[in-house]
């Protein structure tokens, strides 16, 4: 594939990435976790001639560092500083829809991860911030010096499933304050007793911090339900997870989008009147092989996932519009044509404005 790897920004999955999103030339696609740009050049490098790309990150950082390694497909990238909670609207407003294929890399940037200043990585003497995005205003200082004992410890058991969740928060609580990452590590490490093993004892609480700063699960099924509105049909849904919580949303979002019924076992007869959006292409979840986890630690944990696209009959969809998915013009030309790419864009903004209210109210 001829993609050019940074030494600090080594993309995770990267050709499962590009296998399971199906690129064609020509295709539009959006990555909605930029963040150094790795996967967003093989997406375009495999899109290519003509393929377009939607980059979205809440980090500004992440923004410029994607833009300069991105610089040669300029003409083909559209990059936006916002979240990927709010993906409908930036579709919306850059008229960036339907899309071949949407990525989802929930994973920290090593940028993120090795910037000074971030707090994200328990290595250094960085102030405790762990906020995606500057004009968001709690960070993880706020949370470890101002929460309760009881709610820190509900944060570390619900988003790390921590098993020493009392005793850390108990042990936070007495050394307030604690204005470092690196401080912060050293009281974990306390309070469980030392380290056991290869993984610093202070992983899970740092994870449930992130967590709780960006309000990331929320933020994920939201987005995950937008993303499936905007896809086009046959387009792919791709989303790589790093941990066990997120890893569960992703499976139990496409277990249900992907069935014609989503009614309790006991129910008698169907009530619910859902219908199916994707059906599912992974059906193990793939992870990296040895030789990548060799080359990248930090991919160890990575489990991917991925769904794709399919003709729901309650969203009432045009007939014409139909045909012209599954039309050979489409198949081997993409979104390409004017004349069909309006009679889409048309479609699909028809969805938006009456799906509004209803996805967000999911």
């Amino acid at each position: 594939m001829g993609v050019t790897i940074s030494i600090t920004h080594i993309p995770v999955l990267l050709r499962e990435v590009v296998e399971n999103l199906a690129i064609q030339p020509g295709g539009r696609y959006i990555d909605c976790t930029l963040g150094g740009g790795g996967h967003s050049q093989a997406i375009l490098e495999s899109s290519s001639p003509g393929g377009q790309l939607l980059g979205i990150d809440a980090d500004p950082d992440a923004i410029k560092s994607a833009g300069d390694r991105l610089s040669s497909y300029a003409k083909s990238v559209l990059l936006v500083n916002d979240n990927f909670t709010n993906l409908r609207d930036i579709c919306l407003k850059y008229d960036f829809f339907p899309v071949h294929g949407i990525l989802f890399d929930l994973g920290l940037s090593s940028l993120q991860l090795e910037e000074e200043g971030r707090g994200f990585s328990f290595q250094n003497e960085s102030p405790l911030d762990m906020r995606f995005s500057p004009a968001q205003k709690l960070t993880a200082a706020d949370i470890v010096n101002k929460y309760s004992e009881t709610k820190l410890a509900d944060i570390l058991k619900t988003y790390a499933e921590e098993t020493n969740s009392r005793q850390i928060a108990k042990r936070i609580v007495q050394k307030r304050p604690i204005l470092t990452a690196a401080e912060l590590a050293g009281v974990v490490e306390e309070a469980v007793g030392g380290r056991h093993g290869k993984i610093h004892p202070a992983t899970r609480t740092f994870q449930a911090l992130r967590i709780e700063v960006n309000n990331e699960m929320e933020n994920l099924e939201s987005a995950l339900n937008q993303a499936i509105s905007l896809l086009g049909f046959g387009g792919r849904l791709v989303v790589i997870s790093y941990h066990s919580l997120e890893d569960r949303i992703v499976k139990h979002f496409m277990q249900k989008e992907s069935r014609n019924c989503i009614c309790p076992p006991e129910a008698m007869e169907c009530t619910c009147g859902h219908k199916a959006n994707i059906k599912i292409i992974t059906k193990k979840i793939i992870t990296p092989s040895y030789s990548e986890t060799d080359l990248n630690p930090r991919s160890r944990s990575a489990k991917l996932r991925a769904a794709e696209r399919i003709i729901n009959p309650a969203e009432q969809y045009d007939q014409v519009v139909e045909q012209l998915n599954s039309s050979g013009n489409i198949i081997e030309q993409g979104w390409r044509k004017p004349v069909l790419m309006e009679k889409l864009r048309q479609t699909f903004l028809s969805l938006q404005v009456n799906h509004l209210g209803s996805v967000g109210r999911r």
